[in-house]
Parts: C-alpha cells; structure tokens; sequence
C-alpha cells in the first residue's frame, strides 16, 4: 500500500476513533452543553484556519478578508433552509458554491496586487460585503437574519471539518498544491519556470473562499442567526491569528492554532476585557522566541513521533 494512502487510513481511523469518544461523552452527559458546543466551534475554527493558510501560508498571499465569505456562506446557507425549505446540505453546498463564485470574481483582480496592496483590498472586500448584507431587507438588514434552524451538531461540524482537512492536505500535495508553493517560495522564478501565478492563486483564493462558506453555513444553523456583527474585520483577525499562531503554511499548526484560540476564548468568556490582553501578549511572546509559529512551515507525521522517540537517533547509529 502507497504510503501516502497508508497515512491518509490511518488519519481517518484516528479522526472516526475521536468522533466516537466525543459523541459518546456528550451523549451520557458528561461533556455538558457549554463546551459541546465549544468543540462545535473548534471544529468550524479549524475549517476556517486552514482554509485562510491554503492562500495565506500555503500560496504566500496576505488575504484578511475571510469573514467576508464566511457571511456569505453563512446568508446564502441560510437563505436555502429557510426561505426555500432545502435541507442542510443543500445549504452549505450553496453557501460554498456562492463565497467561491464571489471569490473568483475579486480574486482575478485583486491577486495582481502584491503585499500590503493585496491585505487592504481584501479588508475592503470584507467590509463591502457586510456593509451590503446591512442593507438588504430580504435577510433582516441590520437586524440580522433570524429564525435559522439549529441543524449543525458535532456530526455535522466534525465530519465537514475531516473532509476540508482530507481536500486541502491533497490538494497541497498535488501538482496543483506544490505550484502554489512555488509561488509563496519566489513568485517571480515560479514564473520563469512557466507557472502560471495568476491562476494558481486565484484557484487557492477561491477554494479557501469556499471552505469559508462552508463554515459560515455551519455557524449560522448552530446559532440560530446569521448577523452582520458576526463578520465584522475582528473575525477576520482572529482567523490570522489562528493561522499565525500555528505557523503559516503548517495545517497542523491551523488546526492547533484554532484549538488553542477556542479554548483560551473559552476560558476567559466572563472576562472579555482580559481576553484581548491575552491574545496580545501571546503574540508578542510569540514573535520574539517564535516568529515563524508554533510549527512553522512543518508538518505533524508519524516520522516527526519517531524522531521524537529517538528513532532517528537509532537510525544513525546503525547506518555508521
């Protein structure tokens, strides 16, 4: 068996074994309604991180716009559910088709720009599309899309979120994955080599827009409401966060990162002020001894346990 496929069986087993503990826990009780839906919460933090690291770490684009397609996600979701009575999935299908079809139309445009340019016309997107949703009666306007069905559960969330992780990690493994790498290492030598820059990073920037719609309509059917407060420039922040903290370009380190965030919000939930301050200084902490993340650009695997055990180590000895 191919070890690629090998890891992929066992990631999956590891993911079922999970979902099998968690689901059983919350089932007698024991995981009380709080942090059920917390570990909702992760699992819809880490679709929307790694999706962000696929253009931010993986494709070397600086996008902080992701709250805006996971509005639209959450809208168009929940436009499908309750105005025209569809089923759930129905509705995130139609949420990630809608942010993925708004992410290819900004997207061959504003990925010509580089940097700085980029970071400023997708904060600008992102407020574009909130400040529309403020003004469209159909979906409550600045009161906010109300009376959505709550059709998320853990299922739902957790087994979404394996099916993102499974997309991306191949995806990067691809041909298709290892130009858009190429692209983030030296954009112009990429292009020598006769890549075409312009359409890998539009596919990145559209698939990540996707998976954020993906979330969004997950989110708006675990909450019951899809508000325009929701997607607000902060939202956008914390997703960069999680994708920073972990290292840009690791999705291990999006997934921990996401993890992480969850929890500490979870924590300090009754002291909102005390939160921002934390968050601060672990970024600051961060950049002076880790700058490049808690995983950099590396990636959690079975040879990374073994080095750790000292099979490497073994390894060496034995081959001199």
């Amino acid at each position: 068996m191919r070890e690629k496929t090998k890891n992929d069986l066992l990631m999956l087993a590891a993911g079922i074994v999970i979902y099998a503990v968690v689901q059983s826990l919350i089932s007698i009780g024991f995981i009380q309604d709080y942090w059920e839906r917390n570990i909702v919460y992760v699992c819809i933090n880490i679709i929307l991180a790694t999706s962000l690291n696929l253009i931010n770490g993986i494709t070397g684009q600086f996008s902080i716009g992701h709250a805006g397609f996971m509005a639209v996600g959450a809208y168009v979701g929940a436009i499908m559910t309750v105005k025209f009575g569809l089923p759930l999935a129905a509705g995130i299908v139609a949420g990630a088709l809608g942010a993925a079809v708004l992410g290819f139309i900004i997207g061959l445009p504003t990925l010509r720009l580089t940097g700085d340019y980029l970071a400023i016309a997708t904060l600008g997107l992102g407020e574009i599309i909130r400040i529309t949703i403020l003004n469209i009666p159909y979906v409550g306007g600045a009161s906010g899309f109300m009376g959505i069905p709550k059709l998320t559960n853990f299922t739902w969330a957790f087994f979404l979120m394996l099916l993102v992780l499974f997309f991306i990690k191949n995806f990067v493994n691809s041909t298709h994955g290892r130009a858009c790498i190429s692209i983030r290492e030296n954009e112009i030598a990429a292009e020598a080599m006769g890549i075409d820059t312009t359409k890998y990073k539009v596919m990145a920037f559209t698939l990540g827009a996707a998976f954020a719609g993906v979330a969004g309509a997950l989110f708006s059917h675990y909450t019951y409401i899809a508000h325009p407060a929701s997607f607000t420039f902060m939202r956008s922040f914390d997703i960069l966060t999680m994708v920073v903290l972990g290292g840009l370009g690791s999705m291990s380190g999006s997934i921990v990162g996401a993890i992480f965030f969850t929890w500490v919000s979870a924590f300090f939930a009754e002291w909102p002020e005390w939160r921002m301050v934390i968050y601060s200084l672990l970024l600051i902490v961060l950049m002076l001894f880790r700058p490049q993340g808690l995983f950099g650009n590396k990636e959690l695997s079975l040879k990374m346990f073994g080095r750790l055990t000292g099979g490497e180590r073994r390894g060496t000895t034995q081959g001199n």
